[in-house]
């Protein structure tokens, strides 16, 4: 595999041929077998099909026989909620899986997530396209109109991506941030606003965490199907786009059950937690199981109340993308939800809720492309477009789960071979025995 020196980047204007690969363009659902693909300065320049007696004259060579090209990855809900070990590792659990593209969702009082961004932009720090909300927006941030006005003035002079809310604000607060953020071209993103009817939250550019219309709707409306397929006609016209963020919900419920409660750390991915944070969410500490189990809810113990809920949000997701409601990838990443790796779980969980391999990939590659107005260089393997691309072992198509199946990460123009990734992995591991949490 090709060499990779860590804070060290190597240049991007070299030719690189991928030969004899399997392309998912991901314009359509179809696989282009057996092409060419070659990319110079960062850029898809030709797609062709395989000739075994083309010469090229490439500076890297990348053998893609019986693997599969697409775009990569989207993390459309993330979140860096802890200051050990830096924002840094984070990133490298990222890259190792097939994440290219990433919008934080937070910016806490101990970040600063603007120069991440520009750091990343300028080639500083080894980062996926980086895309950022402000400050973590409640109640009691916006208590007045006049705060409405501060704040939006606020994210406008900072330069954030967007103004996310995650609280129920007074209306006359809320319609003001609005109409301020338009005025000052500021979008704003987050939590429903479930006091208020569904059309005010669908005002917003998306609405994260499906779990969100488990509390707009009342509870005899969730079981109304005419009440529902009008619910979702209204969101389909709106055109805000929906992050279900499901595997987040279902380490909750793992969490509060004792028989789950014990598979948690056995997971794959808890290896690459923090050591001293591992111990916490391991532990009765953890603040789902802590807050949660054994607590009564309207009346109802929490774990079934919850596991209720949450085969409702993957109903209601499916019908959501029968509809066309365009919907994103994103997991929240926090606890045991592991950045990258949880991403491929919430792969998983929308192929269970019944979604199909293809609109899977399109929530994370097409979509977020379109919502981060950047499909022009980004989102599919096309001629023109930006060689941000994984290369996988089997045909995610075929099953999802066949994402985790990956060769190699092209990010930037950069490639980024097996032994490279794992590299990353084991840089991971090595900050993590070392560490001690830092809770947020």
């Amino acid at each position: 595999m090709f060499g990779f020196i860590t804070g060290v980047f190597a240049q991007v204007n070299d030719t690189i041929l991928i030969k004899n690969v399997h392309v998912i363009p991901m314009d359509k659902e179809i696989v282009l077998s057996n092409q060419y693909v070659i990319i110079a300065e960062g850029k898809i320049i030709s797609i062709e099909p395989y000739k075994q007696e083309m010469d090229h004259a490439s500076h890297q060579v990348i053998d893609g026989t019986g693997k599969y090209l697409m775009p990569g990855f989207s993390e459309m809900h993330y979140h860096w909620r802890n200051k050990q070990g830096g924002i840094d590792r984070d990133f490298k659990l990222l890259i190792a899986n097939g994440v290219t593209t990433v919008r934080n969702m937070a910016e806490y009082d101990w970040q600063d997530h603007i120069s991440i961004r520009d750091s990343i932009e300028k080639g500083e720090k080894l980062g996926p396209n980086y895309y950022t909300t402000g400050p973590y927006l409640n109640s009691n941030n916006l208590k007045k109109v006049e705060d409405a006005v501060k704040v939006v003035k606020h994210h406008k002079v900072k330069g954030y991506d967007y103004l996310k809310l995650a609280d129920d604000l007074p209306k006359d607060v809320y319609l003001k941030v609005l109409e301020e953020a338009q005025k000052l071209g500021v979008e704003v993103i987050g939590h429903a606003q479930r006091e208020l009817p569904l059309e005010y939250s669908l005002r917003m550019k998306s609405i994260e965490h499906v779990e969100e219309f488990v509390y707009v709707f009342k509870d005899g409306q969730r079981s109304d199907a005419l009440f529902l397929e009008q619910a979702i006609g209204q969101i389909k016209t709106s055109g805000s786009t929906i992050v279900p963020t499901l595997v987040v919900f279902d380490r909750i419920i793992k969490s509060i059950d004792d028989e789950q409660f014990k598979t948690l750390g056995q997971n794959e991915s808890a290896q690459y937690m923090l050591t001293g944070d591992f111990g916490y969410w391991n532990s009765y500490e953890n603040p789902y199981r802590k807050d949660l189990k054994g607590k009564v809810i309207n009346g109802e113990d929490a774990l079934p109340l919850l596991e209720g809920y949450f085969k409702w949000m993957k109903t209601f997701t499916k019908l959501l993308a029968d509809a066309n409601v365009p919907l994103m990838t994103g997991s929240d990443t926090f606890g045991f939800v592991v950045p990258g790796f949880s991403l491929h779980e919430e792969f998983q969980f929308l192929q269970d809720c019944g979604l199909s391999s293809f609109d899977i990939l399109k929530a994370t590659t097409v979509t977020p492309a379109r919502y981060l107005s950047t499909l022009e260089t980004e989102g599919t393997v096309s001629v023109g477009k930006n060689a941000n691309l994984v290369l996988l072992n089997k045909n995610p198509l075929e099953d999802i789960k066949n994402t985790k199946t990956i060769e190699g990460v092209m990010l930037k123009g950069q490639w980024y071979g097996r032994n490279a990734l794992n590299r990353l992995l084991n840089e991971v591991k090595s900050i993590n025995i070392n560490s001690k949490t830092n809770k947020l």
